[in-house]
């Protein structure tokens, strides 16, 4: 097990300081740990942002094995619970915060708090809007980062991120939903949650022109 400055200074090889200092100082909270939240918190593990709130009010089941991060030994256990293990296992001096609670517009802003960027990455296309309208007018100056339009089998080249608004950047092909003949796999899924989790690391350098 390599102390933590060791583990820092190879990230550091990697990134470059200058990168690195940035992204250590990143507090990003990630709502929703379904196929894309679950993978952006580890990518962003991996690229050692050094504060995460993570938040799920939902345990693991078998279907989300298909395209979420978890494993059969996390089957039952808070998505919370079970995502904090897997991103110790990455990086044990990262900082995570989880809360196991339903997200509603009138908790919302509290449990983002001392956060910079927002991934949003619920399911339910009502959540999403709930999530994104209460930081949008309470929050302006947060950085959200959402996701649509990534289930099916189209060619992986149709998901994109587009600027929305000024703090608003959304990441997929904006259209394709899952239906019973098309979907939610776990390839399209995992590209979508690499150009969230690339657009937060953009936005943590302050590199914002998409």
């Amino acid at each position: 097990m390599p102390a933590e400055k060791t583990l820092e200074s190879m990230l550091i090889a990697r990134h470059t300081p200058a990168v690195h200092q940035k992204v250590k100082k990143g507090r990003v909270c990630i709502m929703g740990l379904g196929g894309l939240g679950s993978n952006v918190a580890i990518m962003l593990a991996r690229t050692g942002v050094g504060f995460m709130k993570i938040i799920d009010f939902d345990i693991v089941e078998p279907s989300n094995l298909n395209r979420q991060a978890y494993s059969i030994q996390h089957l039952g256990l808070p998505k919370t619970e079970a995502l904090k293990q897997i991103l110790k296992e990455i990086n044990p001096y990262i900082i995570v915060e989880s809360i196991q609670e339903k997200v509603t517009a009138e908790n919302a802003l509290l449990m983002i708090s001392g956060c910079e960027i927002v991934c949003e990455a619920f399911d339910d296309p009502t959540q999403k809007a709930m999530l994104i309208n209460t930081i949008l007018s309470k929050k302006p100056k947060v950085k959200i980062v959402s996701g649509s339009g990534l289930a099916g089998f189209s060619s992986a080249n149709t998901i994109k991120t587009i600027r929305k608004f000024k703090n608003l950047y959304i990441c997929g092909d904006m259209e394709t939903e899952a239906t019973s003949e098309s979907g939610i796999m776990a390839p399209r899924v995992h590209i979508c949650a690499g150009h969230q989790a690339n657009m937060i690391l953009r936005l943590l350098i302050h590199l914002e022109t998409v």
